[in-house]
Protein backbone atom coordinates (compact mmCIF):
# COMPACT_ATOMS: atom_id res chain seq x y z
CA UNK A 1 0.00 0.00 0.00
CA UNK A 2 1.44 3.39 -1.03
CA UNK A 3 2.50 5.51 2.49
CA UNK A 4 0.97 8.30 3.48
CA UNK A 5 4.13 11.19 3.35
CA UNK A 6 3.72 13.48 6.06
CA UNK A 7 4.29 17.74 4.62
CA UNK A 8 7.58 19.12 6.43
CA UNK A 9 5.08 22.16 6.91
CA UNK A 10 3.49 20.66 9.54
CA UNK A 11 5.65 20.92 11.86
CA UNK A 12 6.13 24.62 11.94
CA UNK A 13 2.50 25.38 11.71
CA UNK A 14 2.13 22.62 15.13
CA UNK A 15 4.58 24.81 16.78
CA UNK A 16 3.06 28.25 16.27
CA UNK A 17 -0.55 26.96 17.05
CA UNK A 18 0.98 25.59 19.91
CA UNK A 19 2.55 28.68 21.29
CA UNK A 20 -1.02 30.46 20.19
CA UNK A 21 -2.93 27.97 22.68
CA UNK A 22 -0.51 27.74 25.37
CA UNK A 23 -0.36 31.43 26.00
CA UNK A 24 -3.88 31.64 26.07
CA UNK A 25 -4.25 29.15 28.53
CA UNK A 26 -1.36 31.30 30.68
CA UNK A 27 -3.46 34.03 30.73
CA UNK A 28 -7.17 32.52 31.46
CA UNK A 29 -5.88 29.76 34.09
CA UNK A 30 -5.31 31.65 37.84
CA UNK A 31 -2.84 31.14 40.07
CA UNK A 32 -2.63 29.18 42.52
CA UNK A 33 -3.44 31.12 45.85
CA UNK A 34 -6.27 31.30 48.13
CA UNK A 35 -8.02 28.13 50.08
CA UNK A 36 -8.39 26.34 46.77
CA UNK A 37 -4.31 26.73 45.76
CA UNK A 38 -3.76 23.52 46.13
CA UNK A 39 -6.68 21.83 43.76
CA UNK A 40 -5.27 24.88 41.24
CA UNK A 41 -2.00 23.60 41.29
CA UNK A 42 -2.80 20.39 40.43
CA UNK A 43 -5.32 21.20 37.61
CA UNK A 44 -1.97 23.51 36.23
CA UNK A 45 -0.05 20.59 36.51
CA UNK A 46 -1.54 18.25 34.07
CA UNK A 47 -2.62 21.42 31.98
CA UNK A 48 0.60 22.59 31.29
CA UNK A 49 2.71 18.93 31.03
CA UNK A 50 3.59 19.12 27.36
CA UNK A 51 0.99 18.08 25.82
CA UNK A 52 0.96 18.47 21.87
CA UNK A 53 -2.31 20.53 21.72
CA UNK A 54 -3.73 18.57 19.20
CA UNK A 55 -7.40 18.66 19.69
CA UNK A 56 -7.24 22.73 20.15
CA UNK A 57 -5.60 23.16 17.06
CA UNK A 58 -7.41 21.15 15.21
CA UNK A 59 -10.28 23.46 16.27
CA UNK A 60 -8.54 26.28 14.94
CA UNK A 61 -7.44 24.12 11.63
CA UNK A 62 -11.76 23.53 11.04
CA UNK A 63 -12.08 27.53 11.39
CA UNK A 64 -9.33 28.30 8.82
CA UNK A 65 -10.76 25.72 6.47
CA UNK A 66 -13.96 27.87 5.97
CA UNK A 67 -12.28 31.12 5.71
CA UNK A 68 -12.35 31.88 9.46
CA UNK A 69 -10.25 32.73 12.09
CA UNK A 70 -8.20 30.95 14.46
CA UNK A 71 -7.78 33.74 17.11
CA UNK A 72 -11.60 34.06 17.14
CA UNK A 73 -12.46 30.53 18.09
CA UNK A 74 -9.15 30.31 20.43
CA UNK A 75 -11.43 30.54 23.69
CA UNK A 76 -13.47 27.49 22.78
CA UNK A 77 -10.54 25.87 21.33
CA UNK A 78 -8.89 26.14 24.74
CA UNK A 79 -12.07 24.53 26.57
CA UNK A 80 -11.69 21.60 24.53
CA UNK A 81 -8.61 21.70 25.97
CA UNK A 82 -9.60 21.54 29.42
CA UNK A 83 -11.68 18.66 28.84
CA UNK A 84 -8.82 17.09 27.44
CA UNK A 85 -6.53 17.34 30.62
CA UNK A 86 -9.66 16.47 32.73
CA UNK A 87 -9.87 13.48 30.91
CA UNK A 88 -6.35 12.41 31.14
CA UNK A 89 -6.29 13.46 34.84
CA UNK A 90 -9.14 10.45 35.66
CA UNK A 91 -7.91 7.71 33.23
CA UNK A 92 -4.77 7.65 35.13
CA UNK A 93 -6.20 7.20 38.27
CA UNK A 94 -5.98 4.00 39.92
CA UNK A 95 -9.30 2.92 39.75
CA UNK A 96 -8.88 3.04 35.88
CA UNK A 97 -5.61 2.79 34.26
CA UNK A 98 -4.03 3.40 37.58
CA UNK A 99 -0.67 4.73 35.25
CA UNK A 100 2.57 6.61 37.01
CA UNK A 101 3.42 8.69 34.08
CA UNK A 102 1.86 11.00 31.57
CA UNK A 103 4.21 12.68 28.84
CA UNK A 104 7.43 11.59 31.47
CA UNK A 105 5.93 13.01 34.45
CA UNK A 106 4.43 11.52 37.91
CA UNK A 107 0.38 11.24 36.62
CA UNK A 108 -1.53 13.87 38.54
CA UNK A 109 -2.72 11.16 41.73
CA UNK A 110 1.28 10.63 41.84
CA UNK A 111 1.86 14.38 43.11
CA UNK A 112 -0.79 15.66 44.80
CA UNK A 113 -2.96 12.46 45.64
CA UNK A 114 -5.82 10.70 44.06
CA UNK A 115 -8.86 12.79 45.58
CA UNK A 116 -7.12 16.30 44.64
CA UNK A 117 -6.30 14.28 41.63
CA UNK A 118 -10.33 14.08 41.17
CA UNK A 119 -11.25 17.09 41.88
CA UNK A 120 -8.46 19.13 39.53
CA UNK A 121 -9.76 16.89 36.90
CA UNK A 122 -13.78 18.07 37.65
CA UNK A 123 -12.33 21.37 38.05
CA UNK A 124 -11.06 21.45 34.65
CA UNK A 125 -14.37 19.90 33.29
CA UNK A 126 -16.60 22.69 34.65
CA UNK A 127 -13.25 25.40 34.01
CA UNK A 128 -13.58 24.52 30.10
CA UNK A 129 -17.28 25.00 29.89
CA UNK A 130 -16.78 28.58 32.20
CA UNK A 131 -14.74 29.55 29.29
CA UNK A 132 -17.37 28.74 26.52
CA UNK A 133 -19.87 30.00 28.15
CA UNK A 134 -18.07 34.07 28.46
CA UNK A 135 -17.34 33.74 25.18
CA UNK A 136 -18.20 37.08 23.58
CA UNK A 137 -20.57 37.11 20.72
CA UNK A 138 -21.73 40.21 19.18
CA UNK A 139 -24.61 39.22 16.84
CA UNK A 140 -27.15 37.07 17.01
CA UNK A 141 -26.46 34.70 14.82
CA UNK A 142 -22.79 34.13 16.59
CA UNK A 143 -24.67 33.64 19.76
CA UNK A 144 -26.64 30.59 18.07
CA UNK A 145 -23.57 28.71 16.39
CA UNK A 146 -21.62 29.19 19.87
CA UNK A 147 -25.23 27.41 21.79
CA UNK A 148 -24.49 24.75 19.04
CA UNK A 149 -20.63 24.26 19.71
CA UNK A 150 -21.39 23.83 23.29
CA UNK A 151 -24.13 21.07 22.57
CA UNK A 152 -21.41 19.34 20.21
CA UNK A 153 -19.09 19.25 22.76
CA UNK A 154 -20.71 18.48 25.96
CA UNK A 155 -21.89 15.48 24.00
CA UNK A 156 -18.85 14.75 22.91
CA UNK A 157 -17.42 14.71 26.41
CA UNK A 158 -20.26 12.86 28.05
CA UNK A 159 -21.99 9.11 28.01
CA UNK A 160 -23.01 9.71 23.96
CA UNK A 161 -18.92 10.00 23.44
CA UNK A 162 -15.77 9.64 25.64
CA UNK A 163 -17.43 9.05 28.94
CA UNK A 164 -19.44 5.98 27.07
CA UNK A 165 -16.24 4.91 25.13
CA UNK A 166 -14.51 4.66 28.86
CA UNK A 167 -17.28 2.65 30.17
CA UNK A 168 -17.41 0.00 27.36
CA UNK A 169 -13.68 0.25 27.64
CA UNK A 170 -13.55 -0.84 30.81
CA UNK A 171 -16.36 -3.30 30.65
CA UNK A 172 -14.55 -5.45 28.06
CA UNK A 173 -10.94 -5.97 28.96
CA UNK A 174 -10.34 -9.37 29.29
CA UNK A 175 -12.76 -10.45 26.41
CA UNK A 176 -13.16 -11.65 23.16
CA UNK A 177 -11.74 -9.79 20.32
CA UNK A 178 -15.02 -8.18 18.86
CA UNK A 179 -14.70 -5.54 15.87
CA UNK A 180 -18.21 -3.73 16.88
CA UNK A 181 -17.33 -3.25 20.08
CA UNK A 182 -13.76 -1.85 19.16
CA UNK A 183 -14.85 0.61 16.71
CA UNK A 184 -17.64 1.57 19.40
CA UNK A 185 -14.88 2.06 22.08
CA UNK A 186 -12.71 4.15 19.68
CA UNK A 187 -15.30 6.37 18.01
CA UNK A 188 -16.23 7.31 21.66
CA UNK A 189 -13.65 7.25 23.82
CA UNK A 190 -11.14 9.33 21.40
CA UNK A 191 -12.51 10.13 18.39
CA UNK A 192 -16.04 12.30 19.21
CA UNK A 193 -14.17 14.65 21.08
CA UNK A 194 -11.54 14.93 18.28
CA UNK A 195 -14.29 15.36 15.95
CA UNK A 196 -16.12 18.04 17.84
CA UNK A 197 -13.18 19.82 17.83
CA UNK A 198 -12.38 20.42 14.23
CA UNK A 199 -16.40 21.02 13.82
CA UNK A 200 -16.40 23.20 16.46
CA UNK A 201 -14.28 25.44 14.61
CA UNK A 202 -15.63 25.43 10.86
CA UNK A 203 -19.43 26.10 13.33
CA UNK A 204 -17.80 29.03 14.98
CA UNK A 205 -16.29 30.37 11.55
CA UNK A 206 -19.51 30.33 9.96
CA UNK A 207 -19.37 27.29 7.20
CA UNK A 208 -21.92 26.51 5.47
CA UNK A 209 -24.01 23.21 6.05
CA UNK A 210 -22.28 21.46 3.61
CA UNK A 211 -18.38 22.40 4.90
CA UNK A 212 -19.63 21.73 8.70
CA UNK A 213 -20.79 18.18 7.28
CA UNK A 214 -17.49 17.79 5.40
CA UNK A 215 -15.46 18.89 8.42
CA UNK A 216 -17.63 16.39 10.79
CA UNK A 217 -17.07 13.29 8.29
CA UNK A 218 -12.51 14.59 8.39
CA UNK A 219 -13.50 14.46 12.28
CA UNK A 220 -14.90 11.46 12.56
CA UNK A 221 -12.56 9.67 10.04
CA UNK A 222 -9.11 10.91 11.61
CA UNK A 223 -10.92 10.59 15.43
CA UNK A 224 -10.77 7.03 14.42
CA UNK A 225 -7.42 6.97 13.20
CA UNK A 226 -5.96 8.73 16.11
CA UNK A 227 -7.04 6.11 18.70
CA UNK A 228 -5.73 3.08 15.81
CA UNK A 229 -2.20 5.02 15.99
CA UNK A 230 -2.14 4.91 20.26
CA UNK A 231 -3.05 1.61 20.40
CA UNK A 232 -0.10 0.69 17.74
CA UNK A 233 2.19 3.00 20.03
CA UNK A 234 1.46 0.75 22.77
CA UNK A 235 2.99 -1.70 21.06
CA UNK A 236 5.75 -0.66 18.99
CA UNK A 237 6.59 2.79 20.35
CA UNK A 238 9.20 3.70 22.34
CA UNK A 239 8.69 4.72 26.34
CA UNK A 240 11.49 7.33 26.18
CA UNK A 241 9.92 8.97 23.42
CA UNK A 242 6.77 9.05 24.53
CA UNK A 243 6.93 9.27 28.30
CA UNK A 244 4.93 6.68 29.68
CA UNK A 245 5.18 2.58 29.35
CA UNK A 246 4.63 0.53 26.42
CA UNK A 247 2.71 -2.96 26.17
CA UNK A 248 -0.12 -1.82 29.06
CA UNK A 249 -3.04 -2.65 26.66
CA UNK A 250 -2.13 -6.26 26.38
CA UNK A 251 -1.45 -7.03 29.89
CA UNK A 252 -4.86 -5.15 30.81
CA UNK A 253 -6.66 -7.23 28.36
CA UNK A 254 -7.59 -3.84 26.42
CA UNK A 255 -10.02 -4.42 22.89
CA UNK A 256 -7.67 -2.87 20.60
CA UNK A 257 -7.06 -2.58 17.14
CA UNK A 258 -3.99 -4.55 16.47
CA UNK A 259 -5.47 -7.55 19.40
CA UNK A 260 -8.66 -7.40 16.95
CA UNK A 261 -7.00 -7.24 13.50
CA UNK A 262 -3.51 -7.07 14.28
CA UNK A 263 -0.65 -4.88 13.71
CA UNK A 264 -0.53 -5.05 9.69
CA UNK A 265 -4.22 -4.74 9.04
CA UNK A 266 -4.67 -1.97 11.33
CA UNK A 267 -2.41 0.05 9.55
CA UNK A 268 -3.85 -0.66 6.71
CA UNK A 269 -7.13 0.28 8.13
CA UNK A 270 -5.63 3.64 9.65
CA UNK A 271 -4.23 4.42 6.61
CA UNK A 272 -7.49 4.31 4.49
CA UNK A 273 -9.17 6.01 6.99
CA UNK A 274 -7.09 8.85 6.29
CA UNK A 275 -7.09 8.85 2.69
CA UNK A 276 -11.13 9.05 3.06
CA UNK A 277 -10.25 11.99 5.93
CA UNK A 278 -8.74 13.90 3.19
CA UNK A 279 -11.20 13.06 0.22
CA UNK A 280 -13.98 14.58 2.95
CA UNK A 281 -12.57 18.27 2.40
CA UNK A 282 -12.33 17.64 -1.42
CA UNK A 283 -13.80 21.01 -2.63
CA UNK A 284 -12.02 22.92 0.08
CA UNK A 285 -8.80 24.83 -0.90
CA UNK A 286 -5.62 25.41 0.04
CA UNK A 287 -7.02 27.22 3.76
CA UNK A 288 -7.43 23.51 4.54
CA UNK A 289 -3.99 22.34 4.08
CA UNK A 290 -3.60 22.20 7.38
CA UNK A 291 -6.19 19.70 8.27
CA UNK A 292 -4.89 18.04 5.01
CA UNK A 293 -1.46 17.80 6.72
CA UNK A 294 -2.51 17.06 10.29
CA UNK A 295 -4.49 13.66 9.37
CA UNK A 296 -1.33 12.56 8.00
CA UNK A 297 0.66 13.45 10.52
CA UNK A 298 -1.66 12.07 13.00
CA UNK A 299 -0.89 8.17 12.10
CA UNK A 300 2.94 9.25 11.44
CA UNK A 301 3.85 10.85 14.76
CA UNK A 302 6.13 9.37 17.93
CA UNK A 303 4.29 10.05 20.87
Amino acid sequence: MRQLKVSKRIENYLEERKILVDKALKDFMPEPSGLAGDVIKAMNYTLFAGGKRIRPILCMAGAEAVGGSADYVLPVACAIELIHAYSLIHDDLPVMDNDDFRRGKPTNHKVFGEAIALLAGDGLLALAFNLMASCGVEKKGEKTGLLRVIDLISSAAGYKGMVGGQVVDISYEGKDADPTVVEYIHTHKTGALIAASVTAGAILADGNEEEVGRVNRYGQQIGLAFQIADDILNIEGQSNVMGKGTGSDKVRGKMTYPSVFGIAESKNIQNRLVRHAIESLNGFDKKAEPLRDLARYIIKRKL
